[in-house]
């Protein structure tokens, strides 16, 4: 009977436990997590270029983010206001001609890379994570049906 008390008590108190890391300085705006320290990701539109037969090719100018990890398997901060963190898919972005693309088609549709989404606070902070590692190149978080973007780079 002590045990159980016990048990209820320490698990209790995990459930009250808050988050006391830094916070994002704006809402809606994805932030790779560096120890202590937020880098905010390159946030943007991407735009739409018509391609052969049905293809689709979503463009993002510049050839690099300015948002930079070192990180394989980054993880990401965000203050949900608007955005739903869950609507945020990862792509891998191919750096050509001076910009960033992805294409896609009916035959091969872009396919996200798998997130973990965790709430961190009631007020609507979360914490993204990658699930497997990240090969260096271009990326970019993209809420569904929409062509807003927020780029980052893995090095």
């Amino acid at each position: 009977m002590v045990r159980t008390a016990l048990l209820l008590l320490l698990s209790c108190a995990a459930w009250g436990q808050k988050y006391d890391g830094p916070r994002p300085p704006k809402s809606d705006l994805p932030y790779l997590k560096h120890a202590d320290n937020l880098i905010p990701t390159e946030a943007g539109e991407a735009k739409e270029e018509k391609g052969k037969k049905d293809d689709i090719t979503y463009v993002i100018a510049g050839a690099s983010s300015t948002a930079k990890t070192p990180l394989a398997s980054p993880i990401f901060l965000f203050q949900s206001a608007k955005l739903s963190p869950e609507t945020l898919q990862l792509f891998k972005l191919e750096s050509r001609n001076g910009r960033r693309e992805l294409t896609v088609s009916p035959k091969k549709p872009g396919k996200p890379i798998r997130m973990d989404v965790t709430r961190l606070t009631a007020d609507g902070l979360y914490k993204l994570e990658v699930e497997d590692s990240l090969d260096p190149g271009e990326y970019s978080l993209s809420p569904t049906e929409s062509n807003q973007v927020f780029c980052f780079q893995v090095f």
